[in-house]
């Protein structure tokens, strides 16, 4: 059998259920590739109780878990939640096709984080991604998607790259908005949300470029219209 676990935005987040099918798992992986973990692979190991193996992009997309599943039993660990921050339904077409039983293990992620910021969940537009850019390569298609959800009034999630700063992703949000004549005035900055770390930042352009300790993983998000209540409740965080 095929699990697909989620972990929650913290080491402590596994329900008795999660933990007592890993245990019970002949193999457990960990998809370590998408997102900065706000904690050891050690502090999650005393949490389980059991060792895992690292899985990269390589292996996942491979579907070599899927092959494993058909002899034994396997859990793939991802964090938040299996199938909303990252796309794994792949692994669930596949465990389909050969005729494979598969059960998915749901969890919080950053979708249930960000309503801390008092932004009504509701009114979020399409998620996007921040990319790092590179010497040759500088993708600004999601200021797309921004400029989209500031048009039916909509706040926007940025979801920021594995492995980028918040000195360089300010930076890179800055320029792709001038390119895309686009005005950045107020920002939420959400670090390690649902962890003892988290912290929400709420500042415009200028006061947020002081913030260069913010600790990953954190995301951005540019707000729409507010309304009275969600106005309220970031000026907490300002």
């Amino acid at each position: 059998m095929l699990y697909l676990i989620g972990l929650g935005l913290n080491e402590k987040s596994l329900s008795k259920e999660a933990i007592e099918i890993i245990k019970r798992c002949k193999k457990v992986y960990l998809e370590d590739y998408t997102v900065d973990f706000p904690y050891t692979h050690q502090a999650l190991i005393d949490e389980i109780g059991k060792k895992f193996v690292t899985a990269d992009r390589e292996k996942v997309e491979s579907l070599e878990i899927v092959d494993e599943a058909k002899k034994m039993d396997v859990a793939l660990l991802v964090y938040g939640s299996p199938l909303t921050a990252t796309t794994h339904i792949t692994l669930i077409e596949e465990a389909i096709l050969s005729g494979i039983k598969y059960r998915i293990i749901n969890n919080a992620s950053v979708l249930d984080g960000i309503a801390e910021t008092g932004l009504q969940v509701y009114k979020f537009g399409k998620i996007t991604s921040l990319p790092e850019w590179k010497k040759s390569y500088e993708p600004d298609s999601f200021m797309e998607i921004v400029k989209e959800n500031q048009s039916i009034k909509a706040h926007t999630l940025l979801l920021v790259d594995i492995g980028l700063d918040i000195k360089k992703a300010i930076e890179q949000l800055e320029k792709a908005a001038k390119k895309h004549n686009f005005k950045l005035f107020k920002l939420i900055i959400c670090q390690a949300l649902g962890t003892k770390k988290q912290k929400i930042i709420y500042k415009d352009l200028e006061k947020i470029k002081e913030f260069t300790n913010v600790q990953k993983p954190y995301c951005i998000i540019i707000p729409g219209e507010l309304h009275f209540m969600e106005k309220k409740m970031l000026e907490e965080f300002s």
